[in-house]
């Protein structure tokens, strides 16, 4: 059942929302002209009227009882912020130029996140157009957006929406999503949206005002859980459906990442995360192409991503922090919260082989056994990255990479995540060592929450704060520190970074012991002692060998090879790459003593 106003053309405008424990609901026109609509109940608890001289433009509440004026849940336009009335939008207006656009197929993807707001100065959808170009000679084909569901006023990482159909008015609203949309497939590049269908943000939450959209039976880190499986929840369910495929069919996105899907809490007999999947694959085949879902999980479960048919929930693929941790608790020394499981090459070892570092083992930082076996999973069922948003965001300084470790650690990170057999994300501004932090923000509107926020911000970072070194969330200054410095890209160190990147990008795609992305043709070793790590991998003809030292000081080592003559293809430590100088040969042959450079990788491929 769709849900919202769907514009018909001619003025005439169908209305159709869920409002299952009222008897009356009407349309409230609030401009241009003041007039209130009745709407007919059906048996499942769907208010719909079907309404003549209804304009593009035309703003409404919905009244509820008789009495209560609400936004429409599944608003497609907030020009007012999350308080004020709900817009009618004709969708039909685009003109498309991507009708023979197919996608990017997900096992060739290199994925970009950005936040629109920070992107670029003036923080729209369309600003981030001249720059596609750019982005896809440097080598990315998929760029994921946080999300842009309305939020109170401005400034928001999005995860605090309260209108998942509504693209965020500051960014430039639907007509601005739209173009870049389009502009990104003719430029060949797939758009990733990221949705949250696990939570509504706080500030304008209107949902219990109309239906039973939470439950007391689970809580989150927001509250009370969605409700998935208890009474009404099939009018949820198929809200959150219907925005889906709302995306993919209105807006022409390729693909989704669902925040938390283990806060989509649901024991009845088909959970929504497999619902949601038919109804895509469905639309799919419908369409004649692929859309893909992919899922942040914090709980290792192949379940997730395994087929329906062999008892998994058939989603795409999955987003695998465990391979962030390895590496950053490698690289940075790091031991707090989570990074208590980590810091041990057998484990980033493990991540390449296998994927989930936790398959039944106990983790000391959880206190319980956790994690699933990922063996059998195909290796572009796995979305890896270095840095993320929140990995960091969730920083009290938002501190990049680039601010905890040397740049040889930095140029080692990008060789671990471009060379592992998954489909690799890049944090915005990562590819070139960006400045900038990445802090928490928000501009909601209410005084008390934005109290609220700020205490909560001090609590979780006490032990990090020297006094007067709190950053202010709701400050617009704490934004605008987060805006990517552009044009650093092309200097300096900065431009030597993008370059490996860029690099390391090619011959992914050009190597096909890189390009096939299949854990089986893959060994991984390590000597731990040393922090050293080998990988080979190997594709028909083609093989790659990859030594990776994570010590701080050169390491000597004598080369066991698999049998073959190595020629040397790419080392860190070069001073092309602003490295310390090489000291491995040309030519790697067996049980030759050879060293290693700090913080370095070097890739030889079989000649």
């Amino acid at each position: 059942m769709k849900v919202g106003s769907n514009y018909l053309g001619d003025g005439r405008c169908e209305f159709i929302v869920w409002a299952p424990t009222h008897e009356e609901v009407a349309v409230e026109v609030v401009s241009p002209t003041h007039r209130s609509l009745p709407m007919q109940k059906d048996e499942w608890g769907y208010f719909k009227v079907l309404a003549e001289d209804i304009e593009p433009g035309t703003l409404y509440f919905y009244k509820l009882g008789g009495e209560t004026d609400k936004p429409d849940p599944a608003s497609h336009s907030q020009p007012k912020d999350v308080h004020g009335p709900s817009e009618v939008v004709d969708h039909t207006q685009m003109n498309w130029t991507d009708a023979g656009w197919s996608g990017i197929p997900l096992e060739e993807m290199i994925i970009y996140e950005l936040h629109v707001g920070t992107f670029t100065a003036e923080g729209t959808f369309e600003a981030i157009i001249p720059r596609l170009r750019e982005l896809y000679e440097f080598g990315i084909n998929a760029i994921e957006l946080m999300p842009i569901g309305q939020f109170p006023g401005n400034r928001n990482w999005g995860y605090d929406g309260v209108f998942p159909y509504a693209a965020q008015h500051s960014y430039g609203g639907s007509e601005g999503l739209k173009k870049l949309v389009d502009a990104a497939h003719q430029q060949g590049i797939s758009i990733i949206l990221d949705v949250i269908y696990n939570h509504f943000g706080p500030e304008g939450n209107c949902m219990s005002d109309y239906a039973p959209y939470f439950t007391e039976s689970y809580q989150t880190a927001w509250g009370n859980a969605i409700n998935f499986d208890k009474q009404y929840s099939y009018g949820v369910r198929n809200y959150f459906i219907e925005n889906a495929l709302y995306w993919f069919e209105t807006f022409h996105i390729d693909a989704l990442r669902l925040d938390a899907s283990d806060n989509i809490f649901d024991i009845g007999v088909k959970h929504f995360l497999q619902e949601l999947a038919e109804n895509v694959d469905a639309l799919s085949k419908k369409q004649g192409r692929k859309f893909y879902l992919t899922a942040e999980n914090d709980l290792s479960d192949t379940k997730v991503i395994r087929s329906i048919e062999a008892g998994g929930y058939g989603i795409d693929a999955q987003w695998n922090d465990a391979f962030h941790h390895c590496l950053h608790s490698l690289i940075t020394e790091e031991k707090a919260g989570y990074y208590e499981d980590y810091g041990r090459c057998e484990q980033l070892a493990k991540a390449f082989k296998e994927g989930f570092v936790y398959s039944g083992q106990y983790s000391p930082f959880r206190k319980k056994f956790h994690g699933s076996d990922s063996s059998a999973i195909p290796g572009h069922q796995f979305v890896v990255f270095i840095q993320n948003h929140d990995q960091v965001g969730n920083r009290a300084l938002g501190d990049r990479l680039t601010h905890l470790v040397s740049f040889e650690a930095l140029k080692l990170a990008a060789g671990v995540l471009l060379l592992a057999p998954n489909i690799p994300l890049i944090f915005m501004g990562e590819e070139y060592a960006e400045d900038a932090p990445f802090l928490y923000f928000v501009s909601h509107t209410d005084q008390k929450l934005v109290e609220v926020v700020r205490e909560g911000r001090k609590k979780d970072f006490a032990a990090f704060h020297l006094e007067g070194e709190f950053i202010d969330p709701f400050s617009e200054d704490t934004f605008k520190k987060c805006q990517l410095n552009w044009e650093d890209r092309q200097e300096g160190k900065h431009k030597v970074l993008l370059d490996l990147y860029q690099h390391l990008i090619h011959l992914r795609r050009t190597l096909p012991a890189l390009k096939t992305l299949d854990k089986q043709n893959l060994e991984a070793s390590v000597i731990e002692e040393d922090k050293l790590m080998f990988l080979h991998r190997w594709s028909q003809n083609s093989q790659i060998l990859c030594i990776m030292n994570f010590s701080e000081k050169d390491v000597s080592f004598n080369a066991t090879l698999p049998s073959g003559n190595w020629q040397k293809t790419l080392d860190s430590s070069e001073s092309k790459w602003m490295g310390l100088g090489s000291t491995l040969p040309d030519k790697l042959r067996q049980e030759q003593e050879v060293t290693i450079r700090p913080h370095s990788f070097v890739l030889y491929q079989m000649e």
